[in-house]
């Protein structure tokens, strides 16, 4: 039952963390020699902090993390809009930290799982068979496995080896960022955006120590040759955009901790999964960074085609469940898409009427209540639903239950129970499965990723029914054994 995760990063992590809970054996290499030391993407939005948390990988992340208070835009000089930082009722704020400590936090989970990265270990080609897949090295050596996920990034092989398509256009031409320890007139507690006509110029908090707080600079450049500059020359580019578009005529530098330069691009693979071979995070999706949303997009697509994996792989679920991973996650990448495109050519345009609409109307409407309010459900991705997926229906079937944070299957009865159903779920779902008490004389039940699966009355038949189709013919006996938690 062994499934191979290409890429050690916060997807592959994920996956391979919640595929060992459910007792299925995975294995993850990654090309680089070992973990980053840079901190890359910046945090955890509310519904990453959730499936970290139901994989028991949190650990202490929230109380190392920066708490971001507010985002303000500045045009011209004049502040235009703050908007505040919240998050829905009842869920965790987002958590602002680097995921090179993200990444060392899955790590760490997933050695007390009994599982490590192999570091150093390059995927060459793959090989599908009718019950597996052969996985060659760039040493020559050959893996054998039932499934590979691929999380391998943007220039991912896996997905190249599945012949898997990847179409999609340029956003924006370069941008320059780089973390350093800086005075900065700001509070530390909040990022600021400067808008100009030439381009912009941001400044977001990091948590960390230093000679000074911790700050990450970025700024739009159309110049081909971005991809060349040393530190010296991004850090030149950064000090000019700050003095030409924020005002800030010297930037107060004690440290240069980490440069780099990227284009953005949006991208969206044709599909998710070609037989025994699938793909997710920034092999099947990347856009944008505004919005912060491109990781927790690949934890959330590693969350939901692993339970479904584990499903498969230990018999208790048919092919064709996984089948469902692309129809609800694909859905969602290219909802990330279209808002962060949106939004970054929106921050970025150059035309003057554009640019009067956004600074006089857009951006100050969202300092408002309800425009805050929809932003901040929005950007925490705790709406996403799967209701319009082949596992959805009326009811608020497919929607996120904000109160069943297990991990596990869940099933919710009335008072005085539901026994019939009970019996059918565990027949199966296997002893794993849990058993809470509800408020009303409705019985649901609800999927390891904490979204609705099933919702009806104690009567049995219709329960064993759902679970017959969402789960197709498994291959294992009805009876099955609890999987290692």
């Amino acid at each position: 039952m062994k499934t191979l995760v290409v890429g050690g990063g916060p997807t592959g992590l994920v996956a391979a963390c919640r595929l060992r809970l459910d007792g299925v054996e995975a294995r993850v290499i990654d090309r680089a020699s070992g973990p980053a030391t840079t901190s890359r993407a910046l945090g955890l939005q509310p519904r990453g902090v959730e499936v970290l948390g139901r994989i028991g990988a949190l650990g202490d992340l929230p109380h190392r993390a920066l708490d971001l208070r507010d985002v303000t835009f500045y045009a011209n000089g004049r502040m235009i809009s703050s908007v505040k930082v919240t998050a829905p009722e009842g869920a965790s704020r987002p958590l602002v930290i680097g995921q090179t400590e993200i990444e060392a936090a899955l790590r760490a989970r997933l050695a007390e799982l009994g599982g490590t990265v192999e570091w150093g270990t390059e995927l060459r080609a793959l090989t599908q068979h009718p019950d597996g897949v052969t996985a060659t090295m760039a040493d020559g050596s050959a893996i054998e496995a039932e499934w590979v996920l691929g999380c391998d990034g943007s220039r991912s092989v896996v997905r190249e080896q599945a012949g898997i398509g990847f179409p999609g256009t340029k956003v924006a031409e370069r941008f320059l960022l780089a973390d350093v320890a800086m005075h900065l007139p700001r509070e530390h507690t909040g990022s600021t955006s400067w808008l100009h006509a030439r381009g912009m110029f941001v400044a977001i908090p990091l948590p960390g120590a230093g000679p000074a707080p911790i700050w990450r600079l970025m700024a739009d450049v159309p110049l081909a040759e971005a991809d060349e500059l040393d530190q010296e020359g991004v850090m030149a580019h950064l000090r000019q955009a700050a003095a030409t578009r924020a005002g800030l005529a010297e930037l107060d530098i004690a440290e240069v901790r980490w440069t780099s330069t990227f284009r953005i691009n949006r991208r969206l693979a044709d599909d998710y999964r070609r037989g025994r071979v699938l793909i997710a995070g920034d092999a099947a999706h990347v856009h944008s960074p505004f919005g912060g949303q491109g990781m927790n997009t690949g934890i959330g697509d590693a969350e939901n085609v692993a339970w479904k994996l584990a499903m498969v792989a230990r018999g208790l679920a048919g092919e064709s469940l996984l089948d469902s991973y692309p129809a609800e996650r694909r859905p969602v990448a290219g909802d990330v898409l279209d808002n962060t495109t949106f939004t970054t050519r929106l921050l970025l345009s150059g035309q003057p009427v554009v640019r009067a609409v956004r600074d006089r109307i857009v951006l100050p409407v969202l300092a408002s209540g309800p425009a805050q309010a929809r932003l901040v459900a929005k950007a925490s991705q705790l709406g996403v639903s799967y209701r319009r997926g082949p596992l959805g229906g009326p009811g608020g079937v497919g929607d996120r239950v904000p109160d069943v944070r297990n991990g596990r299957w869940t099933l919710v009865v009335p008072p005085g129970g539901a026994p019939e159903c009970v019996a059918i779920a565990r027949e199966w779902l296997g002893d794993e499965l849990a058993v809470l008490s509800g408020d009303d004389a409705v019985v649901r039940l609800v999927r390891p990723d904490a979204h609705l699966a099933w919702r009806g009355s104690r009567a049995g038949t219709k329960l064993d029914r759902w679970l017959s189709n969402a789960l197709g013919p498994a291959t294992a006996s009805r009876e099955v054994a609890a999987a290692p938690q």
